[in-house]
């Protein structure tokens, strides 16, 4: 990790977050500051439609994302791409864990028509983990790529990634196809790597990053906060990311999907997630999304316009 002497900022003076057992002892499960929209309406229903009908996973329903209504009512999602089933146990997601037991390889081009037929702008492509294959799965991302410029020319690509066990052949086959952004999420803080991404390493996320920028990609990555991660901590990382030259960060609030998995340690106050937006964009990162429910994939397609509006973001 890079040595930077950056004084940390003072948090606004007001209580930056709560417990779940201050909440609990209020009689509230959530804040009120973190309010989902419910799922519904003709855009939902279309696209549940096609992705139903294309046999397709979506990472906005594996992973039980709190913006699957409102995404899917604007007519976008975040395609899921190498089955659903991945080979790690992240402690935080929803994803189900096991041995994958099929390649399908006419998925690319199911993903490709469905962005198609959807007209996406912007269109985010992800995937399980595939630890048990050679390339990690590179080759169906690779393909999904082409797929989509042959089907829907024009449509900007993002693909947020795994880091493929830091097989840089693998990723160089990913980085030849020119995706427009290149995204791979830290996740959490390296002092809660072993209990949140057990299989995962900080360092191998880091050069992932790297690699990609030195390819010269557009790249992004993502953290979660409250899963007891100190602010210190995550302003390092931010740090950490723009000394590989990271674009765009999203920062957004844990939430546990069950009982099972790793507990909520406390809920950041929106102010707080206003601070590192504008930590970040002084560091010199081209976008931050920072807010409760942001997720990677939330409103990429705008993330994506305010990086390119913004230029190189070199420091």
């Amino acid at each position: 990790m890079a040595d930077h002497p950056t004084k940390s900022p003072v948090l606004p003076d007001r209580n930056a977050g709560q417990t779940p057992e201050q909440l609990a002892s209020r009689g509230r499960r959530l804040p009120e500051w973190i309010r989902a929209r419910a799922p519904g309406g003709a855009g939902y229903t279309k696209v549940k439609g096609l992705v139903d009908g294309q046999r397709l996973h979506t990472v906005c329903q594996e992973a039980h994302c709190p913006n699957l209504g409102e995404c899917w009512s604007r007519g976008t999602a975040t395609f899921m791409t190498l089955g659903d089933i991945c080979t790690r146990a992240c402690s935080f997601c929803a994803v189900k864990t096991g041995r994958p037991t099929e390649l399908d390889l006419d998925e690319p081009r199911r993903v490709a028509e469905s962005v198609k037929i959807m007209g996406l702008r912007h269109a985010v492509i992800t995937s399980v983990n595939r630890d048990e294959l050679l390339d990690g799965g590179a080759s169906i991302f690779a393909e999904t790529v082409r797929q989509i410029r042959l089907q829907a020319p024009g449509c900007g690509i993002e693909l947020l990634i795994p880091d493929m066990m830091g097989q840089r052949e693998a990723l160089e086959a990913i980085f030849e196809e020119r995706p427009d952004i290149l995204n791979h999420n830290l996740e959490t803080v390296p002092r809660l790597y072993r209990g949140v991404r057990p299989s995962a390493s900080y360092g191998r996320s880091l050069n992932v990053l790297a690699w990609a920028k030195e390819a010269g990609l557009t790249t992004k990555s993502g953290l979660m906060v409250g899963l007891g991660e100190e602010l210190e901590e995550v302003l390092e990382v931010m740090r950490d990311l723009r000394a590989v030259e990271c674009d765009i960060v999203t920062i957004g609030q844990y939430l546990r999907p069950s009982p099972r998995h790793h507990e909520v340690v406390r809920f950041v106050h929106p102010d707080e997630f206003r601070m590192l937006r504008q930590e970040g964009m002084a560091m010199g990162f081209r976008h931050v999304e920072s807010g409760p429910l942001v997720r990677s994939s939330y409103h990429a397609d705008e993330q994506s316009a305010s990086a390119m509006a913004r230029g190189s973001g070199k420091p």
